[in-house]
């Protein structure tokens, strides 16, 4: 698997990061062992998750198969914190306090005493971005974390960020990207460019619906059809979308490939991504992104660019 730099940083990442979102929930440990061992493998490094992802659950897994699956050195470890679980839900906080605690107790449930990339990972209205930033500043001094970002936070969040960290800190920028989700070509791609960070693109498949399985009928065990996946994928199910995917469709044919294959090749191809991370709940799923190493030729990148974007009727979500 081909290796890129992070930014304008010295942190290496693989082209695909493995992410957990699933894990714990409906990918049990017997999987999540057989997907970890897959990804370092085929050439893996970078291994995705969050405090909040089943509470908790998705990083005690992770940290239980590092160590026994695969060697913590052989995995780029990134986590996020910001939102916290209460009686109500999720909540987004990221003030000092709950930034820090959340950070040590990610290290616990991993089983280390670091992580390589830790990121905020969602906007706090609440809290002033200097209190914010000053917690990446901690952990960045205390070695809790070697490389620091943010995770879905508009360019111009971003560009202040990286101004109070100061030249060269902040490291990359999470973000959905797809070709259902386009939004922040706007301005978080050239603020990213700008300043030097690597672009994370989290759900590159369209959450799935790029995979052109949502076609003709609702898979039984689909996202779609998970009671509580289903808000997640339902965006991108109605007729918006089947221009796109068909397209998508129509080049995978002509190039004698899948459907999954094009659509990640697209998001890979973009300036500044420095990862797409798939979120495969099986082995199988895995596998074939795995596989991916396809070349688009610029006639179907244009092709695929034209009919993706808001002009043609698309909406920005961002």
């Amino acid at each position: 698997m081909e290796e890129r730099l992070l930014g304008g940083t010295g942190l290496r990442v693989s082209s695909l990061g493995l992410g957990t979102l699933t894990w714990s929930r409906d990918t049990d440990e017997h999987e999540a062992a057989e997907l970890l061992r897959d990804f370092v493998d085929a050439g893996g490094t970078l291994v995705d998750t969050a405090a909040h992802y089943a509470d908790g659950d998705a990083e005690q897994l992770v940290g239980s198969l590092l160590g026994t699956v695969v060697a913590r050195e052989d995995v780029v470890l990134c986590t996020k914190a910001g939102v916290r679980r209460t009686e109500r839900g999720g909540v987004v906080d990221a003030s000092r306090g709950a930034l820090l605690d959340g950070l040590d107790a990610s290290l616990a449930r991993l089983g280390t005493d670091h992580v390589d990339l830790w990121l905020v990972q969602a906007p706090d209205p609440r809290t002033p971005m200097v209190e914010t930033v000053g917690a990446l500043e901690q952990a960045l001094a205390s070695g809790r974390a070697r490389y620091v970002g943010l995770s879905n936070h508009p360019g111009w969040q971003t560009a202040r960020a990286a101004t109070l960290l100061g030249p060269g800190r902040l490291a990359a920028v999470e973000v959905e990207y797809s070709l259902l989700e386009r939004g922040i070509e706007r301005e978080v791609v050239p603020a990213a460019i700008d300043l030097g960070l690597g672009v994370l693109a989290w759900s590159p498949l369209g959450r799935g619906v790029l995979t052109g399985k949502y076609r003709h009928a609702l898979p039984a065990d689909s996202r779609a059809a998970s009671s509580h996946l289903a808000g997640f994928v339902e965006p991108y199910l109605g007729r918006t979308a089947l221009p796109v995917v068909e397209a998508l469709v129509t080049a995978a044919e002509g190039l004698g490939c899948s459907a999954l294959e094009v659509a990640l090749a697209w998001v890979l191809g973009r300036p500044q991504v420095a990862s797409a991370v798939v979120g495969a709940r099986t082995a199988l799923q895995l596998r074939a992104a795995l596989g991916t190493a396809v070349e688009l030729p610029a006639e179907i990148v244009r092709a695929l660019d034209e009919v993706s974007s808001p002009a043609a009727g698309y909406p920005e979500r961002r």
